[in-house]
């Protein structure tokens, strides 16, 4: 057990945020902590880091309890850098007491032959055994490529270490931030939206590393997908109160439907019968013949523990997207388009003779990394963007509606109802409120500035809007950026029932799950297309790499294949193949040379003749430190080449 907590309370000013509560986190739990905005979850987090206190009840209960010498490591929205560092600098900040001790061995080895006192020099070499065991242990020769293996995997692989974390964008302060995080490996690693800034492929990889991490996490996100493919329990903070289910993401969600089920039949089975006694008690309490009768029901009525009516309702937003006319089948036709951004110095060409087609009725998904050009297409294809070559072929009757990542076609200075009325002059006030309620801007918010709306409430307008412009094709941008769960689930759900065109840009990948029937995968090298959902994409892909890898690989079982496959070889490929072959076998002997030489110089250290001769014992811990470096280094070198 990490973490305990016991009758939690938290108040804000005299109103109750957080009421009675109970949980434990227990080494390996993966956690995901989810509920409205504002219910209480980055408070809990901050309680359970120390940085704000919790209430007891006035009998005294409430505590939160850490096992000792437990390390937790927190991620908060803001990165916590040191911003003068360099990128190298800021992730050896981890490893400062390795670094240090492997300084102070490195003084010993030089001090332990200038002293001719026994004493002081069996003072050094117990001094330097005990450090050097602590360096080993905590895996010490293995830094860089610790701290490089998590760079690359964060999107640093082509940035210059030397780099100032001052000069970064805010975007790539955030995946420094976690990089540092997970080299610091924390007992409890806990995440506070770790996946805002991060493009598909390094998100993959962060699950990978999260799924075999050595500690207990708990994740705050509106990931969905990534929620679902790591957690084991959900907390859920609803109505000031925690409620655990064990599971993942979606098993959450049916657990929590089950149980809403369960809590309404109970509360209306106890209705009914609360209902026929008091119905008894009036009709026979007056008569003498039954007076003791409606006494004795009385008694069982007040005996009855109410069950208080379920309040875990949260009304949800209203989208519902249609439109008024069927478009031809052949919707779009993209022939041998040059994508080119930027003016002047600043132009660059991200795609040449680009290619695309969608049918009527598909809902196609296009995916890749940050700065790819996705965005782009979707601006091409709308000829926001021009291009010099090909062409661009929109079907009849296509009425386009298009939700723009940024909201840069809002006017921030127009309340929200006249930015509603500036695009549909026609509508009364009424109408325009209506609509504007369907997705939660109520009251006094249709009277707020644009420029003041938060994100989520900037997306909902956009919305609204464009459930008015009735559109047969909806090209979106990042649509869920910046929304609740329940929204999400809620757009997610319109965007399903929604029978015309989708075209789509999104890193939701749970959204592109449950919503794609074909995925586009934009690369360096050009557009690739996959046919089904994103999880089929992930099997296609696995499925390329694996054929990719089988025909490059010997293969003695089909020697006419492999006939085949060396014709399409030139001879400097298969020159470049025999020179890798013979690297390998030359690095497998020096590895196994030098681990036997490590494995002896083990062995002759830890002799009692050895620790008589403080000159010959410092020797060959130097020589012990080198040997074990360069097989890392051999080993690092082994693995590229297979």
């Amino acid at each position: 057990m990490l973490v305990n907590c016991e009758n939690l309370y938290k108040y804000f000013g005299g109103e109750l945020l957080l009421s009675d509560i109970n949980f434990t986190v227990e080494d390996k739990d993966v956690i995901g902590l989810v509920g409205q905005n504002g219910c209480g979850k980055s408070t809990l987090l901050k309680i359970i880091m120390g940085d704000v206190d919790f209430d007891k009840t006035p009998d005294g209960k409430g505590s939160i309890s850490i096992a000792n010498k437990v390390s937790i490591g927190f991620l908060a929205q803001n990165s916590g850098l040191e911003s003068s560092n360099s990128i190298k600098d800021e992730m050896k900040r981890p490893f400062e007491k390795l670094i240090n001790t492997y300084h102070r061995m490195k003084e010993l080895e030089k001090s332990m032959g200038s002293f001719d006192d026994d004493n002081t020099k069996k003072k050094l070499s117990d001094e330097y055994a005990e450090l050097s065991s602590y360096f080993e242990s905590n895996d010490g020769y293995r830094i860089d490529v610790k701290i490089s293996t998590v760079l690359n995997g964060m999107g640093f692989k082509d940035f210059d270490a030397d780099r100032i974390i001052d000069n970064l964008s805010g975007g790539e302060k955030t995946r420094l931030a976690i990089a540092k995080l997970l080299l610091e490996e924390p007992d409890l690693l806990i995440l506070d939206e770790p996946t805002n800034h991060l493009d598909l492929e390094t998100l993959a990889w962060l699950e990978d590393y999260l799924k075999s991490y050595k500690g207990a996490i708990i994740i705050v996100s509106h990931d969905r997908y990534f929620l679902d493919k790591l957690c084991s329990k959900i907390f859920e903070i609803e109505n000031k109160r925690l409620t655990i289910y064990k599971g993942n993401y979606s098993s959450y969600l049916v657990q929590k439907e089950m149980n809403l089920e369960r809590q309404n039949k109970e509360y209306e089975i106890q209705q009914k019968e609360i209902a026929k006694l008091e119905d008894y008690i009036a009709k026979n309490k007056v008569r003498a013949s039954t007076a003791n009768m409606a006494k004795s029901r009385q008694h069982m009525l007040d005996k009855i523990e109410r069950i208080d009516r379920p309040t875990n309702y949260i009304k949800p937003p209203k989208i519902r997207l249609q439109y008024d006319y069927e478009p031809t089948k052949d919707i779009l036709t993209v022939e041998d388009c040059d994508l080119t951004v930027g003016d002047g110095t600043d132009k660059k060409t991200l795609l040449e003779r680009f290619r695309l087609e969608v049918k009527r009725g598909e809902k196609v998904s296009i995916i890749g990394r940050n700065g790819i050009g996705k965005t782009s297409i979707l601006k091409l294809i709308q000829g926001k963007i021009e291009h010099s070559k090909g062409r661009i072929q929109w079907a009849n009757n296509v009425k386009i509606a298009y939700f723009e990542q940024e909201n840069t076609s809002l006017d921030k200075r127009n309340t929200v109802i006249d930015e509603v009325h500036k695009r549909f002059p026609r509508m009364t006030d009424e109408q325009v409120r209506k609509v504007l309620g369907s997705v939660l801007l109520t009251g006094d918010d249709v009277f707020k500035q644009v420029g003041v709306l938060s994100g989520g409430e900037r997306v909902k307008l956009c919305f609204a809007i464009l459930t008015l412009i009735r559109g047969n094709v909806l090209i979106l941008d990042e649509p869920t950026n910046h929304l609740d769960l329940i929204t999400k689930e809620v757009l997610e759900q319109a965007l399903i029932e929604y029978e015309g065109t989708i075209i789509l840009v999104s890193h939701d990948r749970y959204l592109l799950n449950k919503l794609s029937t074909r995925i586009i995968e934009v690369t360096e090298s050009g557009v690739k297309s996959y046919k089904g959902t994103y999880d089929d994409y992930l099997k296609q892909k696995s499925s390329e790499i694996y054929q990719k890898e089988k025909s490059s690989s010997p293969q003695t079982e089909k020697p006419k294949q492999d006939h085949r496959n060396k014709q399409y070889r030139t001879k400097q490929q298969r020159a470049a193949d025999v020179k890798r072959k013979q690297l390998i076998k030359e690095l497998e002997a020096e590895i196994e040379l030098l681990e036997k030489s490590i494995s002896q110089l083990e062995a002759e250290i830890s002799t009692p003749e050895l620790a008589g001769d403080y000159e010959l014992c410092a020797d060959k811990c130097r020589e012990l430190e080198e040997k074990k470096r360069l097989l890392d280094n051999r080993l690092e070198e082994w693995a590229e080449l297979e």
